[in-house]
Protein backbone atom coordinates (compact mmCIF):
# COMPACT_ATOMS: atom_id res chain seq x y z
CA UNK A 1 0.00 0.00 0.00
CA UNK A 2 1.23 3.37 -0.79
CA UNK A 3 0.60 6.90 0.56
CA UNK A 4 1.46 10.30 -1.15
CA UNK A 5 2.44 12.98 0.78
CA UNK A 6 4.69 16.29 0.30
CA UNK A 7 8.16 15.84 1.73
CA UNK A 8 9.25 19.52 2.17
CA UNK A 9 12.29 20.79 2.93
CA UNK A 10 12.87 24.03 5.33
CA UNK A 11 15.40 26.63 5.78
CA UNK A 12 15.12 29.81 7.74
CA UNK A 13 16.20 31.66 11.02
CA UNK A 14 16.59 29.76 13.95
CA UNK A 15 13.32 32.07 15.64
CA UNK A 16 11.11 32.61 12.70
CA UNK A 17 7.45 32.32 14.04
CA UNK A 18 6.26 30.55 10.59
CA UNK A 19 9.02 27.80 11.09
CA UNK A 20 7.85 26.83 14.18
CA UNK A 21 4.05 27.12 13.17
CA UNK A 22 5.01 25.21 10.21
CA UNK A 23 6.74 22.27 11.68
CA UNK A 24 3.60 22.18 14.39
CA UNK A 25 1.18 21.61 11.59
CA UNK A 26 3.16 19.02 10.04
CA UNK A 27 3.56 16.92 13.47
CA UNK A 28 -0.18 17.19 14.51
CA UNK A 29 -1.27 16.50 10.71
CA UNK A 30 -2.93 19.34 10.17
CA UNK A 31 -0.39 19.28 6.74
CA UNK A 32 -0.39 16.76 4.93
CA UNK A 33 3.67 17.19 4.73
CA UNK A 34 6.55 15.35 6.32
CA UNK A 35 8.88 18.34 7.46
CA UNK A 36 12.71 18.21 7.51
CA UNK A 37 14.08 21.40 9.45
CA UNK A 38 17.43 22.65 8.32
CA UNK A 39 19.29 25.69 10.13
CA UNK A 40 22.19 26.32 7.40
CA UNK A 41 22.51 26.64 3.75
CA UNK A 42 25.04 24.06 3.66
CA UNK A 43 22.71 21.60 5.18
CA UNK A 44 20.30 22.42 2.54
CA UNK A 45 22.39 22.04 0.06
CA UNK A 46 23.56 18.43 0.91
CA UNK A 47 19.37 17.53 1.80
CA UNK A 48 19.06 18.21 -1.95
CA UNK A 49 21.53 16.78 -3.46
CA UNK A 50 21.51 13.17 -0.81
CA UNK A 51 19.26 11.39 -3.63
CA UNK A 52 15.98 11.84 -2.07
CA UNK A 53 13.27 13.14 -3.88
CA UNK A 54 11.48 16.61 -2.41
CA UNK A 55 8.23 18.12 -3.23
CA UNK A 56 9.19 21.64 -2.09
CA UNK A 57 12.09 24.14 -0.91
CA UNK A 58 10.21 26.72 1.91
CA UNK A 59 12.86 29.79 2.42
CA UNK A 60 12.96 32.53 4.74
CA UNK A 61 13.14 35.18 2.75
CA UNK A 62 14.90 37.38 5.30
CA UNK A 63 17.97 35.06 5.02
CA UNK A 64 21.29 36.89 3.38
CA UNK A 65 22.51 33.99 1.46
CA UNK A 66 19.59 33.09 -0.76
CA UNK A 67 20.24 33.20 -4.15
CA UNK A 68 20.04 31.72 -7.38
CA UNK A 69 22.34 29.16 -7.70
CA UNK A 70 20.49 27.75 -4.25
CA UNK A 71 16.68 27.86 -6.26
CA UNK A 72 18.26 26.48 -9.05
CA UNK A 73 19.21 23.22 -7.37
CA UNK A 74 16.10 23.26 -6.06
CA UNK A 75 14.70 22.71 -9.23
CA UNK A 76 17.47 20.16 -10.26
CA UNK A 77 15.71 18.38 -7.44
CA UNK A 78 12.65 18.49 -8.46
CA UNK A 79 11.57 20.92 -5.65
CA UNK A 80 9.38 23.85 -6.07
CA UNK A 81 10.79 26.90 -4.58
CA UNK A 82 8.43 28.55 -2.16
CA UNK A 83 10.01 32.21 -0.91
CA UNK A 84 8.47 33.41 2.43
CA UNK A 85 8.61 37.44 2.03
CA UNK A 86 10.29 39.93 4.15
CA UNK A 87 9.45 43.03 3.38
CA UNK A 88 12.38 44.01 4.66
CA UNK A 89 14.10 42.35 1.85
CA UNK A 90 13.65 44.07 -1.87
CA UNK A 91 14.16 41.40 -4.19
CA UNK A 92 12.28 39.67 -6.92
CA UNK A 93 12.21 36.08 -6.47
CA UNK A 94 10.27 34.90 -9.08
CA UNK A 95 13.10 36.10 -11.19
CA UNK A 96 15.39 34.30 -9.14
CA UNK A 97 13.84 31.59 -9.96
CA UNK A 98 11.57 30.85 -6.87
CA UNK A 99 8.25 29.36 -8.44
CA UNK A 100 5.95 30.92 -5.44
CA UNK A 101 5.98 33.60 -2.78
CA UNK A 102 4.12 33.41 0.37
CA UNK A 103 3.46 36.57 2.98
CA UNK A 104 5.41 36.06 6.32
CA UNK A 105 1.42 35.38 7.98
CA UNK A 106 0.47 33.07 5.61
CA UNK A 107 -2.11 30.18 7.26
CA UNK A 108 -1.63 26.61 6.78
CA UNK A 109 -4.59 26.42 4.15
CA UNK A 110 -2.23 29.01 2.03
CA UNK A 111 0.58 26.61 2.45
CA UNK A 112 -1.86 23.83 1.51
CA UNK A 113 -2.78 25.73 -1.65
CA UNK A 114 0.59 26.56 -3.17
CA UNK A 115 2.16 22.88 -2.16
CA UNK A 116 -1.37 21.61 -4.42
CA UNK A 117 -0.50 24.38 -7.12
CA UNK A 118 3.27 24.10 -7.41
CA UNK A 119 4.53 20.85 -5.76
CA UNK A 120 4.03 17.22 -6.29
CA UNK A 121 3.03 14.60 -3.51
CA UNK A 122 5.54 11.69 -3.00
CA UNK A 123 4.55 8.07 -3.24
CA UNK A 124 6.61 6.16 -0.41
CA UNK A 125 7.17 3.44 -3.09
CA UNK A 126 7.38 5.31 -6.59
CA UNK A 127 10.73 5.92 -8.25
CA UNK A 128 11.85 9.95 -8.45
CA UNK A 129 10.87 11.04 -12.21
CA UNK A 130 12.77 12.74 -14.97
CA UNK A 131 12.70 15.91 -14.24
CA UNK A 132 13.20 18.08 -17.41
CA UNK A 133 14.88 21.68 -16.80
CA UNK A 134 13.84 24.74 -19.15
CA UNK A 135 16.18 27.47 -19.69
CA UNK A 136 14.63 30.41 -20.58
CA UNK A 137 17.05 32.50 -23.02
CA UNK A 138 17.14 36.55 -23.95
CA UNK A 139 15.57 37.87 -26.57
CA UNK A 140 19.11 40.12 -27.62
CA UNK A 141 22.18 39.02 -26.95
CA UNK A 142 25.79 40.61 -27.95
CA UNK A 143 28.21 38.27 -29.39
CA UNK A 144 31.07 36.68 -27.28
CA UNK A 145 34.51 36.51 -27.76
CA UNK A 146 37.17 34.59 -25.95
CA UNK A 147 40.44 35.34 -26.07
CA UNK A 148 42.89 32.57 -24.40
CA UNK A 149 46.30 31.28 -24.62
CA UNK A 150 49.14 30.12 -22.42
CA UNK A 151 51.29 32.01 -20.04
CA UNK A 152 53.96 34.74 -21.89
CA UNK A 153 52.21 34.56 -25.09
CA UNK A 154 50.75 37.81 -24.74
CA UNK A 155 46.98 36.82 -24.77
CA UNK A 156 45.76 39.55 -22.55
CA UNK A 157 47.25 42.05 -24.80
CA UNK A 158 45.65 40.38 -28.24
CA UNK A 159 42.34 40.68 -25.96
CA UNK A 160 42.73 44.16 -25.80
CA UNK A 161 43.87 44.84 -28.90
CA UNK A 162 40.57 42.91 -29.97
CA UNK A 163 38.25 44.79 -27.73
CA UNK A 164 39.82 48.39 -29.30
CA UNK A 165 39.51 47.20 -32.66
CA UNK A 166 35.76 46.36 -32.47
CA UNK A 167 35.39 49.43 -30.18
CA UNK A 168 36.54 51.43 -33.29
CA UNK A 169 33.65 50.66 -34.90
CA UNK A 170 30.90 53.85 -35.30
CA UNK A 171 28.02 51.53 -35.30
CA UNK A 172 29.49 49.33 -32.03
CA UNK A 173 30.13 52.99 -29.99
CA UNK A 174 30.10 52.61 -26.50
CA UNK A 175 28.85 49.14 -27.18
CA UNK A 176 31.92 47.17 -26.77
CA UNK A 177 33.43 45.58 -23.48
CA UNK A 178 36.49 43.67 -22.23
CA UNK A 179 35.77 41.25 -19.94
CA UNK A 180 38.98 40.48 -17.51
CA UNK A 181 37.63 36.45 -16.84
CA UNK A 182 41.30 34.86 -16.21
CA UNK A 183 42.39 34.28 -12.25
CA UNK A 184 45.23 36.19 -12.87
CA UNK A 185 43.66 39.28 -13.84
CA UNK A 186 45.90 41.59 -15.48
CA UNK A 187 43.60 43.93 -18.06
CA UNK A 188 43.70 46.50 -14.88
CA UNK A 189 47.55 47.32 -15.36
CA UNK A 190 47.51 46.98 -19.13
CA UNK A 191 44.57 50.03 -19.06
CA UNK A 192 46.40 51.47 -15.68
CA UNK A 193 42.62 52.01 -14.07
CA UNK A 194 44.18 52.98 -10.84
CA UNK A 195 41.15 51.24 -8.65
CA UNK A 196 40.52 47.67 -7.71
CA UNK A 197 36.71 47.70 -7.81
CA UNK A 198 33.78 47.32 -8.88
CA UNK A 199 34.31 44.06 -10.58
CA UNK A 200 34.16 40.77 -11.40
CA UNK A 201 32.74 39.70 -8.22
CA UNK A 202 30.46 42.56 -7.75
CA UNK A 203 28.48 41.73 -11.01
CA UNK A 204 28.36 38.07 -10.21
CA UNK A 205 26.67 39.02 -6.71
CA UNK A 206 24.60 41.46 -8.35
CA UNK A 207 23.33 38.42 -10.33
CA UNK A 208 23.49 36.09 -7.16
CA UNK A 209 20.91 38.38 -5.80
CA UNK A 210 18.94 40.04 -8.10
CA UNK A 211 18.40 40.52 -12.30
CA UNK A 212 20.56 44.23 -12.98
CA UNK A 213 19.47 45.82 -16.06
CA UNK A 214 21.82 47.05 -18.71
CA UNK A 215 22.22 49.97 -17.31
CA UNK A 216 23.10 48.79 -13.73
CA UNK A 217 25.93 46.49 -15.54
CA UNK A 218 27.03 49.36 -17.23
CA UNK A 219 28.04 51.12 -13.74
CA UNK A 220 30.36 48.42 -13.01
CA UNK A 221 32.49 48.94 -15.32
CA UNK A 222 35.13 51.55 -16.76
CA UNK A 223 35.94 53.52 -19.57
CA UNK A 224 39.15 52.97 -21.36
CA UNK A 225 39.06 56.36 -23.15
CA UNK A 226 41.19 55.84 -26.12
CA UNK A 227 40.26 52.81 -27.13
CA UNK A 228 36.98 53.33 -27.33
CA UNK A 229 35.91 50.18 -25.20
CA UNK A 230 34.60 49.78 -21.60
CA UNK A 231 36.66 47.16 -19.33
CA UNK A 232 35.19 45.12 -16.32
CA UNK A 233 38.10 44.02 -14.24
CA UNK A 234 38.59 40.90 -13.05
CA UNK A 235 39.21 39.44 -9.92
CA UNK A 236 41.39 40.74 -7.08
CA UNK A 237 43.22 38.02 -5.74
CA UNK A 238 43.87 34.54 -7.60
CA UNK A 239 41.92 32.93 -4.63
CA UNK A 240 38.32 34.71 -5.17
CA UNK A 241 37.42 32.00 -7.42
CA UNK A 242 36.11 29.90 -4.13
CA UNK A 243 33.20 32.76 -3.78
CA UNK A 244 31.95 32.16 -7.94
CA UNK A 245 28.54 30.23 -8.10
CA UNK A 246 28.12 28.18 -11.54
CA UNK A 247 24.54 29.91 -11.99
CA UNK A 248 25.56 33.42 -10.63
CA UNK A 249 28.08 33.62 -13.04
CA UNK A 250 26.18 32.27 -16.12
CA UNK A 251 24.21 34.86 -15.49
CA UNK A 252 26.68 37.71 -15.04
CA UNK A 253 27.96 36.91 -18.40
CA UNK A 254 24.31 36.77 -20.17
CA UNK A 255 24.08 39.99 -17.94
CA UNK A 256 26.85 41.33 -20.00
CA UNK A 257 26.02 40.13 -23.32
CA UNK A 258 22.44 41.88 -22.95
CA UNK A 259 24.05 45.08 -21.94
CA UNK A 260 27.20 45.16 -24.57
CA UNK A 261 26.69 44.51 -28.79
CA UNK A 262 30.24 42.59 -28.43
CA UNK A 263 32.04 40.89 -25.05
CA UNK A 264 35.79 40.12 -25.80
CA UNK A 265 36.66 38.22 -22.62
CA UNK A 266 40.42 37.43 -21.43
CA UNK A 267 40.22 33.75 -19.93
CA UNK A 268 42.55 31.01 -19.08
CA UNK A 269 42.95 27.73 -21.53
CA UNK A 270 42.08 25.39 -18.84
CA UNK A 271 38.46 23.70 -19.30
CA UNK A 272 39.01 20.49 -17.10
CA UNK A 273 35.69 19.67 -15.39
CA UNK A 274 34.16 16.87 -13.16
CA UNK A 275 34.05 14.31 -15.98
CA UNK A 276 37.80 14.58 -17.01
CA UNK A 277 39.72 14.64 -13.16
CA UNK A 278 36.94 13.21 -11.25
CA UNK A 279 37.44 16.33 -9.07
CA UNK A 280 34.16 18.85 -8.57
CA UNK A 281 37.13 21.53 -7.12
CA UNK A 282 38.83 21.11 -10.95
CA UNK A 283 35.75 22.34 -12.69
CA UNK A 284 34.31 25.59 -9.93
CA UNK A 285 38.23 26.27 -10.57
CA UNK A 286 37.83 26.18 -14.36
CA UNK A 287 34.58 27.71 -14.00
CA UNK A 288 35.19 31.63 -15.90
CA UNK A 289 37.12 29.57 -19.09
CA UNK A 290 35.06 26.54 -18.86
CA UNK A 291 32.06 29.01 -19.42
CA UNK A 292 33.27 31.87 -21.67
CA UNK A 293 34.89 28.87 -23.86
CA UNK A 294 32.09 26.87 -24.29
CA UNK A 295 29.80 29.18 -25.10
CA UNK A 296 31.85 31.77 -26.87
CA UNK A 297 30.58 32.56 -30.25
CA UNK A 298 34.91 32.70 -31.68
CA UNK A 299 37.57 31.92 -29.54
CA UNK A 300 41.58 34.03 -30.40
CA UNK A 301 43.74 31.01 -29.11
CA UNK A 302 47.26 32.98 -28.90
CA UNK A 303 50.42 31.37 -29.18
CA UNK A 304 54.20 31.92 -29.79
CA UNK A 305 56.53 31.81 -32.27
CA UNK A 306 59.04 29.62 -30.76
CA UNK A 307 58.93 25.61 -30.54
CA UNK A 308 57.95 25.39 -27.63
CA UNK A 309 54.82 28.22 -27.78
CA UNK A 310 53.68 26.14 -31.34
CA UNK A 311 53.39 23.26 -29.46
CA UNK A 312 50.92 24.46 -26.46
CA UNK A 313 48.95 26.47 -29.04
CA UNK A 314 48.56 22.81 -31.09
CA UNK A 315 47.53 21.55 -27.47
CA UNK A 316 45.09 24.23 -26.30
CA UNK A 317 43.67 23.82 -29.99
CA UNK A 318 43.09 19.86 -29.03
CA UNK A 319 42.14 20.75 -25.75
CA UNK A 320 39.26 23.12 -26.73
CA UNK A 321 38.15 20.67 -29.64
CA UNK A 322 38.11 17.78 -27.22
CA UNK A 323 36.05 20.09 -24.90
CA UNK A 324 32.99 20.34 -27.58
CA UNK A 325 34.19 23.67 -29.02
CA UNK A 326 33.74 23.64 -32.83
CA UNK A 327 36.65 23.93 -34.79
CA UNK A 328 35.60 26.55 -37.02
CA UNK A 329 34.76 28.72 -34.22
CA UNK A 330 38.53 28.49 -33.65
CA UNK A 331 40.98 30.78 -34.47
CA UNK A 332 45.12 30.69 -33.98
CA UNK A 333 46.75 34.11 -33.66
CA UNK A 334 50.83 33.75 -33.34
CA UNK A 335 51.95 36.85 -31.44
CA UNK A 336 55.45 38.33 -31.97
CA UNK A 337 55.53 36.09 -35.02
CA UNK A 338 58.11 36.57 -38.24
CA UNK A 339 57.92 38.84 -40.85
CA UNK A 340 59.18 36.27 -43.08
CA UNK A 341 56.45 34.61 -45.37
CA UNK A 342 57.90 31.36 -45.66
CA UNK A 343 58.64 31.61 -41.63
CA UNK A 344 55.35 32.09 -41.63
CA UNK A 345 53.63 29.00 -43.06
CA UNK A 346 56.53 26.55 -41.18
CA UNK A 347 54.62 27.78 -38.30
CA UNK A 348 51.02 27.23 -39.94
CA UNK A 349 52.21 23.76 -41.44
CA UNK A 350 53.80 23.47 -37.65
CA UNK A 351 50.44 24.01 -35.77
CA UNK A 352 48.16 21.78 -38.36
CA UNK A 353 50.54 18.98 -38.25
CA UNK A 354 50.38 19.32 -34.12
CA UNK A 355 46.60 19.28 -33.75
CA UNK A 356 46.45 16.46 -35.53
CA UNK A 357 43.36 15.16 -37.77
CA UNK A 358 40.38 16.67 -35.02
CA UNK A 359 41.47 19.97 -35.92
CA UNK A 360 41.72 19.77 -39.35
CA UNK A 361 38.88 22.47 -39.58
CA UNK A 362 40.46 24.98 -37.23
CA UNK A 363 41.39 27.83 -39.69
CA UNK A 364 44.98 28.89 -40.32
CA UNK A 365 46.61 31.03 -37.98
CA UNK A 366 47.16 34.71 -38.87
CA UNK A 367 50.43 36.45 -37.78
CA UNK A 368 50.88 39.17 -35.60
CA UNK A 369 54.44 40.71 -35.98
CA UNK A 370 56.80 42.03 -33.66
CA UNK A 371 56.51 46.06 -32.84
CA UNK A 372 58.63 47.59 -30.54
CA UNK A 373 58.02 50.13 -27.49
CA UNK A 374 54.51 48.32 -26.97
CA UNK A 375 55.06 49.25 -23.09
CA UNK A 376 55.02 52.82 -24.06
CA UNK A 377 51.57 52.61 -24.67
CA UNK A 378 50.65 50.85 -21.90
CA UNK A 379 52.70 53.50 -19.94
CA UNK A 380 50.31 55.89 -21.26
CA UNK A 381 46.99 54.46 -22.24
CA UNK A 382 47.13 55.10 -25.54
CA UNK A 383 45.71 53.17 -28.47
CA UNK A 384 47.11 50.39 -29.93
CA UNK A 385 48.85 50.29 -33.37
CA UNK A 386 46.17 49.93 -35.75
CA UNK A 387 48.59 47.45 -37.98
CA UNK A 388 48.03 44.81 -35.09
CA UNK A 389 44.28 45.31 -34.47
CA UNK A 390 42.94 44.90 -38.23
CA UNK A 391 44.02 42.02 -38.60
CA UNK A 392 42.89 40.53 -35.70
CA UNK A 393 39.40 42.11 -36.24
CA UNK A 394 38.98 41.41 -39.74
CA UNK A 395 39.77 37.72 -39.27
CA UNK A 396 36.96 37.49 -35.75
CA UNK A 397 34.62 39.27 -38.30
CA UNK A 398 34.97 35.86 -40.93
CA UNK A 399 34.74 33.44 -37.79
CA UNK A 400 31.53 35.18 -36.79
CA UNK A 401 30.34 35.26 -40.32
CA UNK A 402 30.76 31.58 -40.78
CA UNK A 403 29.48 30.36 -37.73
CA UNK A 404 25.56 31.28 -36.43
CA UNK A 405 25.03 32.69 -33.05
CA UNK A 406 24.82 30.93 -29.75
CA UNK A 407 21.41 30.03 -28.25
CA UNK A 408 19.92 31.94 -25.04
CA UNK A 409 22.15 31.59 -21.85
CA UNK A 410 22.34 28.51 -20.30
CA UNK A 411 24.95 26.44 -18.25
CA UNK A 412 28.20 25.02 -19.85
CA UNK A 413 27.23 21.86 -18.81
CA UNK A 414 25.66 19.02 -21.25
CA UNK A 415 22.21 18.25 -19.88
CA UNK A 416 22.31 14.53 -18.68
CA UNK A 417 20.56 12.09 -21.52
CA UNK A 418 18.22 9.60 -20.33
CA UNK A 419 19.41 5.73 -21.45
CA UNK A 420 16.25 4.22 -23.18
CA UNK A 421 16.00 0.23 -22.10
CA UNK A 422 18.14 -1.86 -24.64
CA UNK A 423 20.01 1.11 -25.80
CA UNK A 424 23.00 -0.07 -24.87
CA UNK A 425 23.54 -3.01 -26.79
CA UNK A 426 23.47 -6.60 -25.74
CA UNK A 427 25.35 -10.20 -26.46
CA UNK A 428 24.89 -11.17 -29.81
CA UNK A 429 25.86 -15.12 -28.95
CA UNK A 430 25.82 -15.75 -25.10
CA UNK A 431 27.52 -19.28 -26.46
CA UNK A 432 30.82 -18.34 -27.36
CA UNK A 433 31.27 -15.91 -23.91
CA UNK A 434 30.55 -19.04 -21.86
CA UNK A 435 32.97 -21.25 -24.12
CA UNK A 436 35.48 -18.39 -23.49
CA UNK A 437 34.87 -19.00 -20.04
CA UNK A 438 35.01 -22.18 -19.79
Amino acid sequence: MTSDRYVVCGLARPRAEWFAELARWATSGALPVEFVKCLTVEETRARLTDGRRWSALVLDGSLPHLDRDLLDLAAAAGAATLVVDDARVERNWPELGATAVLPHDADHEAVVTALAEHARPVARLTPRPETPTTVTSSPWRGRLIAVTGTGGTGASTVAAMTAQAFGSDVASHGMVLLADLALDADQAVLHDTGDVLPGLPELVDAHRLGHPDAEEVRRLTFDAGARQHHLLLGLRRHRDWTSLRSRSVTAAIDGLQRAYRVVVADVDPDVEGESDTGSIDVEDRNLLARHALLTADAIVVVGGPGVVEVHQLARVLRRLVAAGVEPQRLLPVINRGPRSTPRRSEIARAVSDLSGPECHAVPTPITLPFRRRLDEVVRGGGRWPDALTSPVRSAVEVVLERCPARPGAGSATPSPVPVLPGSLGHYSDLSEIEEDLA
